[in-house]
C-alpha cells in the first residue's frame, strides 16, 4: 500500500515507524514543509506510561527516546517569594528537536521516506493523488483538514489568557512554578528541564497584565530582559531565550483547542494536533498525539483494512470512534486547567502550601464551585476516609454534565 503522511511531528514520524514495522512493504512517505531540524518550541513532556506504550510499539526508538530524556520527580513552586515542594510521581523532558530527529532516523533505517523542505498544499496534491491513505498530522493550522472543514465539523474554542514559549540556560531538576503579583495582576511561569543544558519556560498572565505590564507592544528583547526580572529567583540570573531557530521572535499567543466531531473522510484521516488539541498546562499535546498514532496503526492492523475502500473506511471509523471516547477525560482536565488559570486571584490568598496543593487539584470539576479552602480541608479528609473519596469521585462527573447543560 502507499501512505502519504503530511507532516513530520512526532505523530506522524511515529506512525510510519509504526506502519513499517507492521508491514516493510508499505510504500509509506512522511512530507515535512520545514528544513531539517527546524522546529518550533523547546523540551516536550510525558510520563512513563507512555513509555511503556512506546516500548510495545517500537522498543528501538522508545529506548533512543527514554535515554535522550531527562528526568524529575519533584514539583516546586515560589508563591509570594515563598518556595513549597510537593512530591509527586517521576516525569520526563526531551528536546522536541532532538525527538524529532531520533523519530525520524529511525524512520528512515526502517525504509521511511521523510522529504524535508516539501510543503503539500492542498488535498490535491500530486504527491497524494495515488496514496491509498494519506495522514494529515500537520497540526491545528491543518491545510488538509480545512479543505473538507465541513467533513470534519472542526471546532476552535480560544482562550483568555496570554502566554509565550520560551528557553532558557537554566536547568531545572523539577517540575517548577513561580507566581509574581505585579500592580497590574498575577503573571506566572512553567518550567522543566529537557537536556543537561536547557529547559523550557512557558509565560502566562490575564490580557490585563499583558497589557498593563507593556508586554503588548514591548520589543522580544525588552519583553525578556522584564520576565527576566519578574523571575529573577526562579532563574537563579540565567537568561531566557526566544524562538529556538534564529528566524523569528517569539510570540505571545492565546491557546486555540480544538475538536473535531469526525476524523477522516475517504482515505484521508486526522492524527495528533490536527485532530484535538489540549491545553498545555496538563502537558499531554505529545503524549495524545503518538497515542492517536498507536491506535490509528491498530485499526490498521486489520486484515481487511489496506485491501478494500470498505475495510478502510472500517478501519478509520473504528479509530476516530475509540480515540475521541479516549480523550474525554484529556479534554476534560485540559478544560478545568485553563479555567483555573483564568481564574487564578480565586487562589492567590491562600497560603502557599494551600494554593499549590489546589493547583495539584485543578482538574477537578468539584473545585470552580466550592470555596478554595473548603475544597482543600474536604480533599484532606478524603486521603483518610474511603466513602468521602467515593462521594467526591461520584459527584465531580455529575456537577461538570449539570454545569455543561445550563450553557
Amino acid at each position: 500500500m502507499k501512505l502519504a503522511i503530511v507532516g513530520g511531528g512526532p505523530a506522524g514520524l511515529y506512525l510510519s515507524i509504526l506502519l513499517k514495522r507492521q508491514d516493510p512493504s508499505h510504500d509509506i512517505t512522511v512530507y515535512e514543509r520545514n528544513p531539517e531540524g527546524s522546529t518550533y518550541g523547546w523540551g516536550v513532556t510525558y510520563w512513563a506510561g507512555l513509555l511503556d506504550k512506546l516500548r510495545a510499539g517500537d522498543p528501538e526508538s522508545a529506548t533512543a527516546v527514554a535515554e535522550a530524556s531527562v528526568t524529575w520527580t519533584d514539583g516546586v513552586a515560589i508563591v509570594r517569594d515563598e518556595r513549597t515542594v510537593h512530591r509527586g510521581d517521576a516525569g520526563f523532558g526531551i528536546g522536541r528537536r532532538r525527538m524529532l530527529a531520533l523519530l525520524a532516523d529511525r524512520a528512515e533505517e526502517l525504509g521511511v521516506r521523510v522529504a524535508f523542505e516539501h510543503d503539500v498544499t492542498g488535498r490535491d496534491a500530486p504527491e497524494l493523488a495515488d496514496a491509498d491513505l494519506v495522514v494529515a498530522a500537520d497540526g491545528v493550522n491543518s491545510v488538509l483538514r480545512e479543505a473538507h472543514a465541513d467533513r470534519f465539523g472542526s471546532e476552535v474554542t480560544a482562550g483568555r489568557n496570554q502566554y509565550i514559549w520560551l528557553g532558557t540556560t537554566k536547568v531545572f531538576d523539577s517540575f517548577s512554578f513561580a507566581f509574581k503579583e505585579t500592580e497590574h495582576g498575577w503573571i506566572w511561569c512553567y518550567a522543566y528541564g529537557f537536556s543537561g543544558e536547557r529547559s523550557t519556560c512557558v509565560v502566562e498572565c490575564s490580557p490585563e497584565t499583558w497589557t498593563g505590564l507593556g508586554l503588548d507592544t514591548s520589543s522580544e528583547t525588552d519583553s525578556l530582559r522584564l520576565l527576566e526580572k519578574l523571575f529573577h529567583d526562579l532563574l537563579d540570573g540565567h537568561e531566557l531565550i526566544g524562538r529556538a531557530q534564529a528566524d523569528g521572535a517569539a510570540q505571545w499567543l492565546t491557546f486555540r483547542t480544538l475538536t473535531t466531531r469526525v476524523w477522516h473522510h475517504g482515505n484521508l484521516v486526522l492524527l495528533g494536533d490536527a485532530a484535538h488539541t489540549t491545553h498545555y498546562s496538563i502537558g499531554a499535546g505529545t503524549t495524545l498525539a503518538l497515542e492517536d498514532a498507536l491506535a490509528l496503526a491498530d485499526a490498521l492492523r486489520a486484515p481487511e483494512a489496506l485491501r478494500t475502500p470498505a475495510g478502510l473506511d472500517a478501519a478509520l471509523t473504528s479509530y476516530g470512534k475509540r480515540r475521541r471516547a479516549e480523550l474525554v477525560s484529556a479534554q476534560s482536565s485540559a478544560r478545568y486547567s485553563a479555567q483555573w488559570y483564568e481564574n487564578l486571584p480565586r487562589y492567590m490568598r491562600l497560603e502557599p502550601a494551600t494554593m499549590f496543593a489546589l493547583l495539584g487539584q485543578r482538574h477537578s470539576p468539584l473545585l470552580p464551585h466550592i470555596p478554595p479552602q473548603l475544597y482543600y480541608r474536604i480533599d484532606r479528609a478524603a486521603e483518610q476516609l474511603e466513602p468521602l473519596r467515593r462521594l467526591k469521585r461520584w459527584l465531580g462527573p455529575r456537577v461538570a454534565r449539570a454545569v455543561h447543560g445550563r450553557r
